[in-house]
């Protein structure tokens, strides 16, 4: 079979941090003679390149090259892009790893169509990634139709003739940015971009010991000078105007304002950012025209012309009054209808733990000159906040806590402002409600609610919550496709996840009393506390002294009520003994999971009852008393022994 995809790992000293991305590698679904893996060690001093031979040696899919150190990732990539036999070439770093169907969901879709590059849907554990490209699928995307420009790192698929044909290759050398100059040319030359949003296919990672390239403090000169050769790029592809201005305003905003505000900066020792500020200043001034920084919002607006104006101290203070303000999300009601979860809130910025205020009456006025001073600064952004309060979003995202793996909810929100004090100033609130169908969330795992906002010059995300310990609501599990789905307030911070897959205990089924359950005949009814959309297939367990007992039951909405009624039909009407039942949610899973329900079932000569579920005797209740009582006294003699050094 023709290789369909090369994979082009740059190596350099990774150490353990590369055995994730070797198994997810080896995990892809692709079929193994379609694709493989070129490992380019790039002069490694650790372990590493004897790994790498030794896996070359029993995996017939992957290959490694050795070479001297080039010092950054360019000539490595470029090495294995001459190396590559797939029709499409895909980078990933050594320190991340693929989705595992990431290769086969990535070139199927790109062969649809007939994509140049495929932008796989990225995670990022502990940095930041992409959030709003990946809103949907985008099957021909653009520069000018999706932002395509906020995901200039490699980790993408390239067609192999795409690049032959331009001559692309990675700048090479110790240098920085060379993935920016590459992949910006990629973008502006392609015929086709396409954007797989509904599938994570790339977990880019911070390392725990922050040793990745892209987090190492750089020499800012440097650094804005392979910036300059990105801005390059698109002077050589654009004509002057608005496209090329909006591109230009990705560098201006990430790699330049971004840097110069709120804590970011603040973190940074004074005498660095002075160094960072005076070679911004240089770029901004050399290169950017007024178009450039008239499209960015409020904030940034700000920022860029107090750069350009070369006034450090005042960018200073700028970020130590922004550092302050931050989103606050506070849930309303959190309730299944139909099988979603149905989750409110209200959001808005908050400076110093306080709603901020904004004038009640501001006009758009445009920002000619750097404000002349702070506080002038402040007034023209929480203006012409007010002003575009009609363009502010909220969206609720779900997260899963392992793997950081993002999607976007469905959400309906208005926009309201609420007057404070005499009513010259007004708070801005957004009410919103998020539709969650648990059953799109892929796999099982614990899924952290995060409000993302975008007001003004702001666009920042925080958990939903705290809810007030008096007034949380509290929804019971539901139970949607065969699993069972919980809503639940986080300790002690008391912010909404859902544990989806939920089991055992958290699914509250413990306070179900023996009153709840009847038997009439051979048939078991119980009101459990949990949202069921319509009638759902389970399995009920009958265990009594080591036998067990396999029955089909029906899980339904209560008529009267919340809750779901549990039917099942008992195997016999007249069968001895005490029974424990225990709920299978997902009667046709693998591994089925039960649940023991907390009441019994006697079965008599006259038929079954259900009772509470018998106490242990009292011999039995003694003997465990005797062997908690020896216990505790042979631990005591134990660490006597212990502290008097064995003597």
């Amino acid at each position: 079979m023709p290789v369909k995809v090369s994979v082009i790992i740059p190596v350099y000293n990774p150490g353990s941090y590369i055995e994730d991305c070797i198994s997810s590698l080896q995990r892809q679904s692709l079929p193994p003679d379609e694709y493989e893996a070129i490992f380019v060690d790039d002069g490694s001093t650790d372990e590493t390149p004897a790994r790498l031979d030794a896996l070359a040696a029993e995996d017939p899919r992957v290959r490694v090259i050795h070479q001297e150190n080039s010092g950054w990732s360019g000539k490595p990539r470029n090495v294995g892009i001459e190396a590559a036999r797939g029709e499409y070439v895909m980078f990933v770093d050594n320190d991340d790893y693929l989705g595992d169907e990431a290769l086969e969901r990535m070139y199927d879709y790109g062969v649809a169509n007939d994509a140049d590059v495929v932008i796989g849907k990225m995670a990022g554990k502990n940095r930041g990634v992409p959030v709003e490209l990946f809103r949907r699928n985008h099957p021909r995307a653009t520069v000018d139709n999706a932002p395509l420009i906020d995901s200039l790192t490699p980790h993408k698929m390239f067609r192999r003739a795409f690049l032959d044909r331009i001559g692309l290759r990675f700048p090479e050398g110790r240098r920085r940015l060379e993935d920016h100059v590459f992949v910006t040319e990629a973008f502006l030359r392609a015929d086709n971009i396409s954007v797989l949003s509904d599938y994570v296919c790339y977990y880019h990672i911070r390392r725990d010991d922050a040793s990745n390239a892209g987090f190492q403090r750089f020499d800012p000169v440097g650094y804005f000078a392979n910036l300059r050769e990105a801005l390059d790029v698109v002077e050589r592809y654009t004509e002057p105007g608005a496209l090329r201005d909006k591109l230009f305003r990705r560098w201006l905003r990430v790699e330049m304002v971004e840097r110069l505000r709120g804590r970011r900066l603040l973190t940074l020792p004074d005498d660095y950012r002075r160094e960072l500020f005076a070679e911004i200043h240089k770029v901004v001034v050399e290169r950017f025209g007024p178009g450039v920084a008239a499209g960015l919002q409020p904030t940034q607006q700000v920022v860029a012309a107090l750069t350009a104006a070369d006034r450090y101290d005042d960018v200073v203070a700028f970020a130590e009054w922004e550092a302050g303000v931050a989103p606050k999300a506070a849930p309303g009601t959190v309730e299944w209808r139909d099988g979603a979860l149905r989750i409110g809130f209200t959001a808005e910025y908050a400076a110093a733990g306080e709603p901020l205020a904004f004038p009640a009456e501001a006009a758009p006025t445009p920002l000619e000159d750097a404000p002349k001073d702070v506080p002038a600064a402040i007034a023209w952004v929480t203006a012409q906040t007010a002003v575009r309060f009609g363009q502010a979003t909220a969206d609720l995202l779900l997260r899963e806590r392992s793997s950081a793996a993002q999607y976007f909810q469905p959400v309906q929100f208005t926009r309201e402002t609420v007057p404070v004090g005499d009513g010259e100033q007004v708070r801005l609130v957004l009410r919103a409600t998020a539709t969650v169908d648990p059953a799109a969330l892929p796999g099982e795992g614990v899924w952290d609610a995060v409000v993302r906002v975008k007001l003004g010059g702001w666009t920042k995300e925080c958990r939903l919550g705290p809810a007030p310990r008096a007034s949380r609501p509290t929804p019971p599990a539901g139970v949607v496709g065969g699993r069972a789905f919980l809503p639940y307030w986080t300790e002690p911070h008391g912010n909404l996840s859902l544990d989806a897959g939920a089991g055992g205990k958290r699914l509250g089924l413990g306070g179900v009393r023996h009153a709840d359950a009847t038997v009439s005949g051979d048939r078991l009814t119980a009101l459990l506390p949990l949202h069921v959309p319509g009638d759902t297939g389970v399995r009920l367990r009958l265990t009594s002294s080591g036998r067990s007992v396999h029955v089909s039951g029906t899980l339904s909405p209560a008529s009267q009520g919340p809750g779901a009624l549990l039917v099942a039909t008992l195997p016999s009407a007249r069968a001895r003994g005490v029974w424990r039942p225990a709920l299978c949610l997902a009667p046709d899973a693998a591994e089925p999971r039960f649940v023991t329900l907390p009441f019994a079932l006697r079965g008599t000569a006259g038929g079954v009852r259900v009772v509470p579920v018998p106490r242990p005797g009292a011999v039995r209740k003694l003997a465990r008393r005797a062997r908690r009582v020896l216990g505790a006294a042979r631990r005591e003699v134990m660490s006597r022994v212990k502290s008097s050094g064995g003597r």
